[in-house]
Protein backbone atom coordinates (compact mmCIF):
# COMPACT_ATOMS: atom_id res chain seq x y z
CA UNK A 1 0.00 0.00 0.00
CA UNK A 2 2.60 2.47 -0.51
CA UNK A 3 1.99 5.54 -2.06
CA UNK A 4 3.56 6.69 -4.97
CA UNK A 5 4.80 10.51 -5.44
CA UNK A 6 1.50 11.15 -7.37
CA UNK A 7 -0.25 10.23 -4.51
CA UNK A 8 -1.80 7.47 -5.80
CA UNK A 9 -1.91 3.95 -4.05
CA UNK A 10 -3.37 0.85 -4.28
CA UNK A 11 -4.98 -1.04 -1.77
CA UNK A 12 -6.48 -4.99 -2.53
CA UNK A 13 -7.82 -4.26 -6.39
CA UNK A 14 -8.42 -0.99 -5.50
CA UNK A 15 -6.38 2.21 -6.46
CA UNK A 16 -6.95 5.09 -4.25
CA UNK A 17 -5.40 9.08 -4.47
CA UNK A 18 -4.24 11.06 -1.42
CA UNK A 19 -3.10 14.22 -1.37
CA UNK A 20 -2.87 17.79 0.48
CA UNK A 21 -4.18 21.54 -0.35
CA UNK A 22 -4.41 24.27 1.47
CA UNK A 23 -4.23 22.06 4.71
CA UNK A 24 -6.95 20.43 3.53
CA UNK A 25 -6.47 16.43 3.03
CA UNK A 26 -8.70 15.14 -0.38
CA UNK A 27 -8.96 11.03 -0.31
CA UNK A 28 -10.45 9.80 -3.19
CA UNK A 29 -11.50 6.52 -4.79
CA UNK A 30 -9.83 5.93 -8.20
CA UNK A 31 -10.88 2.87 -9.59
CA UNK A 32 -11.09 -0.93 -8.88
CA UNK A 33 -9.37 -3.85 -11.43
CA UNK A 34 -7.69 -1.03 -13.57
CA UNK A 35 -3.86 -1.11 -13.71
CA UNK A 36 -1.63 1.91 -12.64
CA UNK A 37 -0.93 3.83 -16.08
CA UNK A 38 -5.07 4.28 -16.37
CA UNK A 39 -5.42 5.12 -12.57
CA UNK A 40 -2.49 7.93 -12.44
CA UNK A 41 -4.69 9.22 -15.65
CA UNK A 42 -8.11 9.12 -13.84
CA UNK A 43 -6.23 10.42 -10.77
CA UNK A 44 -5.56 13.83 -12.69
CA UNK A 45 -9.13 14.32 -13.61
CA UNK A 46 -10.30 13.35 -10.26
CA UNK A 47 -7.64 15.75 -8.46
CA UNK A 48 -8.71 18.55 -11.14
CA UNK A 49 -12.49 18.14 -10.61
CA UNK A 50 -11.97 18.31 -6.74
CA UNK A 51 -10.15 21.46 -6.60
CA UNK A 52 -12.54 22.92 -9.44
CA UNK A 53 -15.48 21.78 -6.95
CA UNK A 54 -13.55 23.45 -3.91
CA UNK A 55 -12.84 26.50 -6.04
CA UNK A 56 -16.95 26.83 -7.06
CA UNK A 57 -16.28 25.77 -10.32
CA UNK A 58 -18.11 23.49 -12.17
CA UNK A 59 -20.99 22.98 -9.91
CA UNK A 60 -23.69 25.12 -9.38
CA UNK A 61 -23.98 27.64 -6.71
CA UNK A 62 -26.24 29.25 -4.47
CA UNK A 63 -28.25 32.60 -6.14
CA UNK A 64 -31.74 34.01 -5.27
CA UNK A 65 -33.57 36.70 -7.19
CA UNK A 66 -33.79 40.41 -5.53
CA UNK A 67 -37.75 40.23 -5.38
CA UNK A 68 -37.34 37.00 -3.18
CA UNK A 69 -34.19 38.17 -1.42
CA UNK A 70 -36.35 41.21 -1.05
CA UNK A 71 -39.63 39.46 0.72
CA UNK A 72 -37.04 37.33 2.70
CA UNK A 73 -35.69 40.12 4.26
CA UNK A 74 -38.70 41.49 5.20
CA UNK A 75 -39.76 39.09 6.65
CA UNK A 76 -36.68 38.38 9.21
CA UNK A 77 -36.73 42.12 9.97
CA UNK A 78 -40.76 41.98 11.07
CA UNK A 79 -39.57 39.62 13.26
CA UNK A 80 -35.90 40.92 14.58
CA UNK A 81 -36.11 45.14 14.62
CA UNK A 82 -38.00 47.26 15.89
CA UNK A 83 -41.43 48.22 13.66
CA UNK A 84 -40.35 51.96 12.41
CA UNK A 85 -36.77 50.22 11.43
CA UNK A 86 -38.85 48.09 9.48
CA UNK A 87 -40.14 50.80 7.68
CA UNK A 88 -37.50 52.31 6.88
CA UNK A 89 -36.13 48.72 5.41
CA UNK A 90 -39.20 48.36 3.41
CA UNK A 91 -39.36 51.96 2.35
CA UNK A 92 -35.67 51.74 1.34
CA UNK A 93 -36.54 48.47 -0.45
CA UNK A 94 -39.18 49.74 -2.56
CA UNK A 95 -36.96 52.29 -4.03
CA UNK A 96 -34.37 49.52 -4.86
CA UNK A 97 -36.81 47.28 -6.62
CA UNK A 98 -37.37 50.28 -9.34
CA UNK A 99 -33.90 49.30 -10.26
CA UNK A 100 -33.00 46.12 -9.58
CA UNK A 101 -36.85 44.08 -9.33
CA UNK A 102 -36.40 40.71 -11.89
CA UNK A 103 -32.80 40.44 -11.24
CA UNK A 104 -30.81 38.03 -9.55
CA UNK A 105 -28.16 38.52 -6.67
CA UNK A 106 -25.04 37.40 -8.90
CA UNK A 107 -26.50 39.61 -12.17
CA UNK A 108 -26.02 42.90 -10.20
CA UNK A 109 -23.15 44.55 -10.56
CA UNK A 110 -21.68 47.30 -8.73
CA UNK A 111 -21.33 49.55 -11.99
CA UNK A 112 -25.58 48.85 -11.38
CA UNK A 113 -25.61 50.08 -7.83
CA UNK A 114 -23.83 53.32 -8.50
CA UNK A 115 -26.10 53.64 -11.45
CA UNK A 116 -29.02 53.61 -9.21
CA UNK A 117 -26.96 55.97 -6.57
CA UNK A 118 -26.81 58.59 -9.22
CA UNK A 119 -30.47 58.38 -10.03
CA UNK A 120 -31.14 58.82 -6.82
CA UNK A 121 -28.95 62.08 -6.54
CA UNK A 122 -30.32 63.66 -9.74
CA UNK A 123 -33.98 62.75 -8.07
CA UNK A 124 -32.91 64.78 -5.26
CA UNK A 125 -33.17 62.52 -2.67
CA UNK A 126 -29.66 62.38 -1.24
CA UNK A 127 -30.54 61.36 2.20
CA UNK A 128 -31.77 58.33 1.68
CA UNK A 129 -29.27 56.67 -0.93
CA UNK A 130 -26.79 55.75 1.75
CA UNK A 131 -29.77 54.38 3.54
CA UNK A 132 -30.73 52.53 0.53
CA UNK A 133 -27.25 51.45 -0.02
CA UNK A 134 -26.87 50.11 3.60
CA UNK A 135 -30.23 48.53 3.74
CA UNK A 136 -28.86 46.29 0.22
CA UNK A 137 -25.59 45.55 1.65
CA UNK A 138 -27.65 44.28 4.45
CA UNK A 139 -29.58 42.10 2.17
CA UNK A 140 -27.18 40.43 0.40
CA UNK A 141 -24.99 39.63 3.78
CA UNK A 142 -28.53 38.16 4.96
CA UNK A 143 -28.30 35.99 1.68
CA UNK A 144 -25.63 34.49 2.12
CA UNK A 145 -25.72 34.10 6.18
CA UNK A 146 -28.75 31.70 5.17
CA UNK A 147 -27.17 29.71 2.53
CA UNK A 148 -29.51 31.50 -0.61
CA UNK A 149 -26.22 32.83 -2.03
CA UNK A 150 -22.70 32.70 -2.85
CA UNK A 151 -20.89 35.39 -4.36
CA UNK A 152 -19.32 38.82 -3.71
CA UNK A 153 -21.35 41.53 -1.87
CA UNK A 154 -21.16 44.01 -5.21
CA UNK A 155 -22.36 46.82 -2.67
CA UNK A 156 -18.88 47.02 -1.24
CA UNK A 157 -17.16 48.36 -4.41
CA UNK A 158 -19.90 51.29 -4.17
CA UNK A 159 -19.11 54.09 -2.05
CA UNK A 160 -21.24 56.45 0.00
CA UNK A 161 -22.07 59.97 0.02
CA UNK A 162 -21.12 62.72 2.27
CA UNK A 163 -24.13 63.68 4.33
CA UNK A 164 -24.45 67.48 5.41
CA UNK A 165 -24.90 67.79 9.19
CA UNK A 166 -27.34 70.65 8.05
CA UNK A 167 -28.13 73.12 10.72
CA UNK A 168 -28.62 72.65 14.43
CA UNK A 169 -31.77 73.77 14.89
CA UNK A 170 -32.88 74.02 19.05
CA UNK A 171 -35.11 75.80 20.96
CA UNK A 172 -34.44 79.18 22.97
CA UNK A 173 -36.11 79.53 26.60
CA UNK A 174 -38.54 81.94 25.17
CA UNK A 175 -39.47 79.55 21.69
CA UNK A 176 -40.19 76.76 24.58
CA UNK A 177 -42.51 78.85 26.63
CA UNK A 178 -44.21 79.86 23.36
CA UNK A 179 -44.47 76.04 21.99
CA UNK A 180 -45.85 74.90 25.37
CA UNK A 181 -48.75 77.46 25.49
CA UNK A 182 -50.15 76.77 21.95
CA UNK A 183 -49.69 73.25 23.13
CA UNK A 184 -53.16 72.39 24.80
CA UNK A 185 -53.39 69.08 25.55
CA UNK A 186 -51.38 68.14 29.09
CA UNK A 187 -49.96 64.82 27.60
CA UNK A 188 -48.72 66.60 24.55
CA UNK A 189 -47.11 69.46 26.88
CA UNK A 190 -45.89 66.63 29.20
CA UNK A 191 -44.01 64.69 26.16
CA UNK A 192 -42.84 67.83 24.78
CA UNK A 193 -40.91 68.53 27.96
CA UNK A 194 -39.81 64.59 28.11
CA UNK A 195 -38.14 65.73 24.75
CA UNK A 196 -36.38 69.01 26.15
CA UNK A 197 -35.63 67.72 29.17
CA UNK A 198 -34.65 63.79 29.04
CA UNK A 199 -33.52 64.15 25.27
CA UNK A 200 -36.07 61.39 24.42
CA UNK A 201 -36.29 60.33 20.68
CA UNK A 202 -40.21 61.19 20.41
CA UNK A 203 -42.52 58.43 18.44
CA UNK A 204 -39.32 55.12 19.94
CA UNK A 205 -38.73 56.20 23.23
CA UNK A 206 -41.57 59.08 25.14
CA UNK A 207 -44.48 57.44 23.44
CA UNK A 208 -43.71 53.83 24.56
CA UNK A 209 -42.88 55.51 28.60
CA UNK A 210 -44.49 52.94 30.79
CA UNK A 211 -45.85 54.36 34.21
CA UNK A 212 -43.15 51.93 35.82
CA UNK A 213 -40.87 53.46 34.02
CA UNK A 214 -41.05 56.75 35.79
CA UNK A 215 -39.69 56.31 39.48
CA UNK A 216 -40.00 59.66 41.68
CA UNK A 217 -38.40 57.01 44.21
CA UNK A 218 -34.86 57.28 42.47
CA UNK A 219 -35.85 60.47 40.50
CA UNK A 220 -34.66 58.42 37.04
CA UNK A 221 -36.69 57.78 34.14
CA UNK A 222 -35.84 54.59 32.46
CA UNK A 223 -35.69 53.70 28.81
CA UNK A 224 -36.34 50.16 27.88
CA UNK A 225 -33.75 48.01 25.60
CA UNK A 226 -36.45 46.93 23.49
CA UNK A 227 -37.23 51.09 22.55
CA UNK A 228 -34.07 52.14 22.83
CA UNK A 229 -32.23 53.13 19.16
CA UNK A 230 -29.06 51.62 20.77
CA UNK A 231 -30.74 48.35 22.01
CA UNK A 232 -29.70 49.29 25.68
CA UNK A 233 -31.55 49.97 28.92
CA UNK A 234 -30.78 54.15 29.36
CA UNK A 235 -31.82 55.70 33.04
CA UNK A 236 -32.04 59.57 32.20
CA UNK A 237 -32.45 61.99 35.65
CA UNK A 238 -35.34 63.88 35.90
CA UNK A 239 -35.22 67.51 36.55
CA UNK A 240 -37.72 69.28 38.74
CA UNK A 241 -39.57 70.87 35.65
CA UNK A 242 -40.00 67.17 34.35
CA UNK A 243 -40.92 65.76 37.78
CA UNK A 244 -43.80 68.50 37.76
CA UNK A 245 -45.11 67.44 34.12
CA UNK A 246 -45.22 63.72 34.86
CA UNK A 247 -46.64 63.30 38.34
CA UNK A 248 -50.11 63.83 37.78
CA UNK A 249 -49.94 61.28 34.59
CA UNK A 250 -48.39 58.90 36.22
CA UNK A 251 -51.16 59.27 38.91
CA UNK A 252 -53.87 59.18 36.75
CA UNK A 253 -52.30 56.07 34.49
CA UNK A 254 -54.25 53.05 34.63
CA UNK A 255 -53.02 51.33 31.31
CA UNK A 256 -49.41 50.17 29.93
CA UNK A 257 -48.26 53.65 28.50
CA UNK A 258 -47.99 56.95 30.50
CA UNK A 259 -49.03 59.52 27.63
CA UNK A 260 -53.10 59.52 26.88
CA UNK A 261 -54.57 62.01 24.79
CA UNK A 262 -57.67 63.80 25.02
CA UNK A 263 -59.66 61.00 23.29
CA UNK A 264 -58.30 58.60 26.33
CA UNK A 265 -56.34 56.74 23.58
CA UNK A 266 -52.43 56.30 24.02
CA UNK A 267 -50.81 58.88 21.31
CA UNK A 268 -49.22 56.48 18.59
CA UNK A 269 -48.15 59.83 16.81
CA UNK A 270 -47.68 63.71 18.15
CA UNK A 271 -46.46 64.74 14.32
CA UNK A 272 -49.74 66.57 13.85
CA UNK A 273 -50.66 68.29 16.75
CA UNK A 274 -46.68 68.97 17.23
CA UNK A 275 -47.47 70.81 13.74
CA UNK A 276 -50.66 72.57 14.74
CA UNK A 277 -48.99 73.50 17.99
CA UNK A 278 -46.08 74.93 16.16
CA UNK A 279 -48.13 76.88 13.88
CA UNK A 280 -49.76 78.72 16.69
CA UNK A 281 -46.76 79.43 19.01
CA UNK A 282 -45.04 81.02 15.08
CA UNK A 283 -42.47 78.49 15.11
CA UNK A 284 -40.70 77.77 11.42
CA UNK A 285 -38.39 74.64 10.83
CA UNK A 286 -39.15 72.97 14.05
CA UNK A 287 -40.24 69.06 14.46
CA UNK A 288 -40.27 66.80 16.94
CA UNK A 289 -36.45 65.75 16.70
CA UNK A 290 -35.72 69.19 17.36
CA UNK A 291 -36.39 68.95 21.15
CA UNK A 292 -33.47 66.50 21.47
CA UNK A 293 -31.73 68.95 19.65
CA UNK A 294 -32.80 71.39 22.24
CA UNK A 295 -31.50 68.89 25.16
CA UNK A 296 -28.19 68.32 24.14
CA UNK A 297 -27.49 71.89 23.29
CA UNK A 298 -28.41 73.05 27.04
CA UNK A 299 -26.25 70.38 28.54
CA UNK A 300 -23.03 71.33 26.37
CA UNK A 301 -23.80 75.10 26.87
CA UNK A 302 -24.32 74.24 30.33
CA UNK A 303 -20.82 73.56 30.67
CA UNK A 304 -21.52 69.61 30.80
CA UNK A 305 -18.69 66.79 29.22
CA UNK A 306 -19.79 65.47 25.35
CA UNK A 307 -18.96 61.99 27.33
CA UNK A 308 -21.68 62.59 29.46
CA UNK A 309 -24.30 64.30 27.12
CA UNK A 310 -23.79 60.98 25.25
CA UNK A 311 -24.54 58.53 27.98
CA UNK A 312 -27.36 60.70 29.07
CA UNK A 313 -28.85 60.71 25.56
CA UNK A 314 -28.13 56.97 24.10
CA UNK A 315 -26.01 58.22 21.03
CA UNK A 316 -24.13 55.56 20.10
CA UNK A 317 -20.67 57.13 19.45
CA UNK A 318 -19.22 60.27 20.76
CA UNK A 319 -18.89 61.17 17.14
CA UNK A 320 -22.41 62.22 16.94
CA UNK A 321 -22.44 64.51 20.12
CA UNK A 322 -19.81 66.27 18.35
CA UNK A 323 -21.88 68.21 15.87
CA UNK A 324 -22.45 70.19 19.53
CA UNK A 325 -19.39 70.95 21.11
CA UNK A 326 -18.93 74.51 19.19
CA UNK A 327 -21.78 75.40 21.43
CA UNK A 328 -19.70 75.27 24.70
CA UNK A 329 -18.31 78.93 25.31
CA UNK A 330 -14.62 78.37 25.21
CA UNK A 331 -14.30 75.08 25.94
CA UNK A 332 -10.77 74.82 24.44
CA UNK A 333 -9.14 77.71 26.14
CA UNK A 334 -10.65 76.23 28.95
CA UNK A 335 -9.27 72.60 28.51
CA UNK A 336 -5.71 74.27 27.59
CA UNK A 337 -5.77 76.67 31.15
CA UNK A 338 -6.38 72.91 32.86
CA UNK A 339 -2.96 71.89 31.64
CA UNK A 340 -1.23 74.63 32.29
CA UNK A 341 -2.60 75.13 36.00
CA UNK A 342 -1.91 71.32 36.50
CA UNK A 343 1.80 71.49 35.25
CA UNK A 344 3.25 74.69 36.55
CA UNK A 345 3.65 75.33 40.26
CA UNK A 346 5.08 77.45 42.18
CA UNK A 347 7.59 74.94 43.61
CA UNK A 348 8.96 73.94 39.89
CA UNK A 349 12.35 74.96 38.91
CA UNK A 350 12.74 77.51 36.37
CA UNK A 351 13.20 77.16 32.89
CA UNK A 352 13.93 80.42 31.77
CA UNK A 353 13.90 84.03 32.42
CA UNK A 354 13.33 86.99 29.88
CA UNK A 355 13.16 90.24 29.96
CA UNK A 356 10.30 91.94 28.45
CA UNK A 357 8.82 95.46 27.40
CA UNK A 358 6.41 95.24 30.84
CA UNK A 359 9.10 93.62 32.99
CA UNK A 360 10.27 89.97 34.04
CA UNK A 361 8.68 86.54 32.44
CA UNK A 362 9.09 84.06 34.08
CA UNK A 363 8.14 80.36 33.12
CA UNK A 364 8.79 77.21 35.20
CA UNK A 365 8.76 73.55 33.91
CA UNK A 366 9.02 70.61 36.26
CA UNK A 367 12.00 68.75 37.32
CA UNK A 368 14.02 66.33 35.64
CA UNK A 369 15.71 62.96 36.81
CA UNK A 370 19.23 63.09 36.91
CA UNK A 371 18.60 59.08 35.98
CA UNK A 372 16.35 60.11 33.39
CA UNK A 373 17.33 59.14 29.83
CA UNK A 374 17.95 62.25 27.19
CA UNK A 375 15.04 61.64 25.67
CA UNK A 376 13.19 62.63 28.41
CA UNK A 377 14.85 66.60 28.48
CA UNK A 378 12.44 68.59 27.75
CA UNK A 379 13.00 70.40 23.75
CA UNK A 380 12.39 73.62 25.10
CA UNK A 381 15.53 74.12 26.56
CA UNK A 382 17.28 72.96 23.16
CA UNK A 383 15.24 75.10 20.90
Amino acid sequence: MARRGDGIYQRGATWWLDFTHEGKRHVLRIGKGINQTAAREIAQVKRAGSLKGEAGIGRKRADIGFDQAKDEFLKWADANKRPRTARTYRQCLQALAVSFAGQRLSAISAFDIERHKQARLKAGVRVMVNREREVLRAVYNRCREWGKYEGNNPVMAVKGVRESEGRLRFLEPEEEAQLLAAAKAPGLRAIILAGIYAGLRIESEALTLAPADVDFRTGQLTVQSAYAKSGKTRRVPMNATLRAALAPLKEQATGATLFISRMGTPYRSIRSAFETACRRAGLADVTPHVLRHTFASRLVMAGVDLRTVQELGGWSSLELVQRYAHLSPGHKAEAVERISAARFTENSPTLFTTRGARGILTVRKRAVSKAAPVAQVDRAAVS
